[in-house]
């Protein structure tokens, strides 16, 4: 079939504008695989068609640890109340010393902060995880602090106190070293019974296993099981530990806490 010269020339201006269209598309998509490969995918529109804003993906939220205090390792800490939020921490120098540190600790969101330390004295033996009456060793462990007292009228404290300078007089030791032990005192929730002054003598778990292990006024040198530091120590913990928050007393010998 012949073609006339104006359909020969129709065919070539179609032929050159399809060849032209093709390179351009050729080279769009070229151009449009690479930028595809760098680009982020598109975000959808914001709230009324409003272009969206990218942002960085957050990180997966994790909880913050409940950081414990200095020298106390996980055995010990399983046994301190989720609820707690002081503790009274005593670190005996050694199992068999009578000398070491209390540390009062105070929960800060999830840290615990120190508030205060002071020498101290514990058990003119050391220390026990079995406390006999008279074996003269502090017994080790985590016991909630419920109770005060002492010889001396409340300073303040926020414990309940029970002030008797008759009954706790008449158990100190009349010479000049021991006469102020039993100023101030609170009661280590060891074998008592809560709600009841210190000096209340009632054992639940039977009098071979001891009792009466408070905090008290220290006398200089080791104790038949108690635990002792300076007055500004016992005024201290009187007047900070609240019953709100649980408080508890974590003591042993700094291997045992710590392990």
């Amino acid at each position: 079939m012949r073609t006339s010269p104006g359909t020969r020339s129709s065919v070539r201006r179609w032929r050159g504008s399809t060849c032209r269209a093709i390179a351009a598309a050729l080279a769009c998509g070229v151009l449009l695989a690479g930028t595809a490969a760098c680009a982020p995918a598109a975000e959808p529109p914001g709230p009324g068609g409003a272009p969206a804003v990218s942002l960085p993906a957050a990180a997966s939220p994790r909880p913050a640890p409940d950081l414990h205090p200095e020298g106390i390792g996980e055995r010990m800490w399983r046994q301190v109340p989720a609820a707690t939020r002081q503790l009274v921490v005593v670190y005996g120098d050694d199992r068999d010393s009578p000398d070491g540190l209390v540390a009062l600790y105070e929960k800060q969101g999830t840290a615990w902060e120190q508030a205060g330390s002071w020498p101290a004295h514990n058990g003119r033996k050391g220390w026990t995880t079995d406390h006999h009456m008279d074996d003269e060793r502090t017994p080790a462990g985590v016991f909630t602090l419920t109770d005060a007292g002492g010889a001396r009228r409340d300073p303040g404290s926020r414990l309940r106190y029970w002030y008797d300078d008759h009954a706790y007089a008449s158990m100190t030791i009349q010479t000049a070293a021991h006469a102020h032990d039993f100023d101030y005192v609170i009661a280590v929730d060891y074998n008592r019974r809560k709600g009841v002054p210190p000096f209340d003598w009632t054992r639940p778990e039977g009098v071979e296993r001891g009792g009466g292990i408070w905090l008290h006024l220290d006398h200089g040198d080791g104790t038949s099981g108690c635990v002792t530091l300076p007055e500004s120590g016992m005024r201290t913990l009187l007047r900070t530990l609240d019953p709100e928050s649980r408080p508890v007393v974590v003591m042993g010998d700094r291997e045992s806490l710590g392990s």
